[in-house]
């Protein structure tokens, strides 16, 4: 930390210390901030996007604070639109980063990104909050980022893959009780809450790109993905084998986990909507198949999702999280 209290900044000789976190006195809420790596393949290689603000004469990684309430991944797309013109593809989550800003903790949520505009010229206004936005290549921005913590993240973006694509795997939204529904269960539709978190998964599931739908077909996982399907412009194909249907068996496992595998080998960015009971099943099929370690939670609460990113027939991270936030 500087003396008038602003982020520490890097030293002449480039020496990375672990940046102090903690508050001398106990616990301190963080700040709350989302931020993106973008990327694209250049001439020379891979570059990355950095921003220059006037009023701290720095550079740095395009990030800001989250709103009250704001979903991370909706409050980091927000932030890298607002600061660069440019429009954030979610690929891989990177590690979070924690500093003190002003002697009090922040917390910095971080994703790989590819650019939605990465073949055309910047087209961004300069301000008095950020003056110059560029494309720069990958190991000329170590040297020009300002702070150390930046630094780090460039440094977690190269140690994984660059491209990746993403399995999102989601339980399907609140959907009343079955045992106060009395027509066919494959017919119990979402409740007040569940559509109104229909109606907000668009712009949560829209970071990652247009994702194509494959779902259950009961009315709860259909409706779930129904808004999203419209204001993407996306298909959705429905999936006996995601499918929990009434009487013994009610699904089949190893029909489930085979249709998800195949979906991992396709290759293409995939939401999955399913019921609580298969989702574990998924997720270790999932894990099992991209060589990584089984989580003792893989379970999800209604609304909830898994993120699985992949390159090459490997795990490349998993996050989980709720529409809500």
């Amino acid at each position: 930390m500087s003396a008038d209290g602003t982020e520490d900044r890097i030293d002449p000789a480039r020496a990375h210390s672990a940046p102090r976190t903690t508050a001398v006195g106990g616990y301190l809420e963080p700040i709350r901030a989302g931020g993106a790596l973008l990327w694209r393949e250049g001439g020379a290689g891979v570059e990355v996007v950095l921003i220059r603000r006037p009023a701290r004469d720095d550079w740095t990684l395009p990030k800001g604070k989250l709103k009250n309430g704001e979903h991370p991944i909706i409050g980091a797309v927000r932030e890298v639109r607002e600061e660069t013109g440019l429009t954030p593809v979610l690929g891989r989550r990177l590690p979070p980063q924690r500093y003190l800003k002003d002697g009090w903790p922040k917390q910095v949520e971080w994703w790989a990104a590819a650019s939605a505009e990465a073949d055309a010229p910047i087209d961004y206004q300069a301000n008095e909050e950020v003056d110059r936005v560029e494309w720069v290549p990958i190991a000329e921005a170590r040297d020009r980022l300002t702070y150390d913590h930046d630094v780090e993240v460039l440094d977690n973006f190269r140690a994984g893959p660059v491209d990746t694509f993403p399995v999102i795997l989601l339980r399907h939204l609140s959907a009343g009780e079955k045992r106060t529904w009395d027509d066919s269960d494959l017919l119990r539709p979402l409740d007040e809450s569940g559509r109104a978190d229909a109606l907000a998964l668009p712009r949560v599931l829209g970071a990652y790109g247009r994702p194509r739908v494959v779902s259950s077909a009961a009315a709860r996982c259909t409706e779930s993905m129904l808004p999203y399907t419209v204001e993407a412009d996306v298909s959705m194909r429905t999936e006996r084998a995601f499918t929990v249907r009434e009487g013994a068996p009610s699904y089949d496992v190893t029909a489930a986990r085979e249709a998800f595998a195949r979906i991992l080998d396709e290759g293409w960015p995939t939401v999955v909507c399913t019921h609580g009971e298969l989702v574990p099943d998924l997720m270790e099929e999932a894990l099992t198949r991209l060589g990584a370690p089984i989580t003792q939670q893989m379970g999800l609460r209604k609304g909830s999702f898994w993120v699985i990113h992949v390159r090459g027939g490997e795990l490349a991270g998993v996050e989980r999280h709720a529409v809500r936030g």
